[in-house]
């Protein structure tokens, strides 16, 4: 009963993060305005790319939705519903591997801080694209345990949006980092400290439990 607990109120912080990221992007969709916020950090040249443009309002748009519908596939009610819960995932999984990782590997080569943020965000959403792709094909062998294990690897590395945000405040604000100090420890630490906790629940066995709760234990493959 209690991990339902935690769950459930990891869940809700999620989403109520989620509806906050969406007031954040809003802005940037009102007009494409270009003068507000993260956009103002970037020279004019870089703002003439065609591609960083669509790359940066696909990212925006696309990461949002991705980390709404991610939560929603842990819910258990929608576990249950096995229709309900394989159409969304192939949202979710179509969304990053054509929209989100590779917008975001777009953005990677204009970030901000140089050759490590480049780096470090481009590897990020190749982990992002390939979790999720893995996740995919497990789902269509029915080997449910790696498809569950690959998606809270893929869901991980998406949560690295929130991540950064609660770590660069973090870091800031309690170890009074510098800008680029906290910039440069966020762009990794983010996404690889995510994958990190991944693992810790994955070697939990966590999901072999999961699975077995919602009566998929006859589906899972050693």
């Amino acid at each position: 009963m209690w991990k339902k607990g935690i769950a459930s109120v990891v869940a809700g912080g999620i989403l109520v993060f989620t509806g906050l990221m969406a007031t954040k992007v809003r802005p940037y969709l009102q007009n494409f305005n270009q003068e507000i916020n993260f956009l103002t950090t970037k020279p004019k040249a870089i703002l003439g790319h065609d591609d960083f443009f669509w790359a940066f309002y696909t990212h925006i748009t696309s990461s949002t939705w991705v980390m709404a519908l991610g939560v929603l596939q842990f819910m258990p009610w929608l576990f249950r519903k096995k229709h309900l819960h394989r159409w969304l995932g192939k949202v979710y999984a179509l969304s990053i591997l054509a929209l989100a990782a590779p917008s975001g590997l777009v953005l990677a080569w204009y970030a901000n801080g140089g050759l490590p943020a480049q780096v470090g965000f481009a590897m990020q959403c190749l982990v992002w694209w390939f979790s999720t792709y893995w996740a995919w094909q497990r789902a269509m062998e029915k080997n449910w345990l790696q498809h569950l294990n690959m998606m809270i690897l893929s869901y991980a590395v998406t949560l690295a949006a929130m991540s950064l945000r609660l770590e660069s405040y973090l870091l800031f604000y309690f170890f009074h980092t510098k800008p680029i100090e906290t910039y440069l420890t966020v762009t990794w630490l983010s996404w690889v400290g995510n994958i990190f906790v991944a693992y810790l629940l994955i070697i939990s066995k966590l999901p072999r439990y999961i699975l077995a709760l919602y009566g998929f234990n006859q589906s899972i493959r050693p």
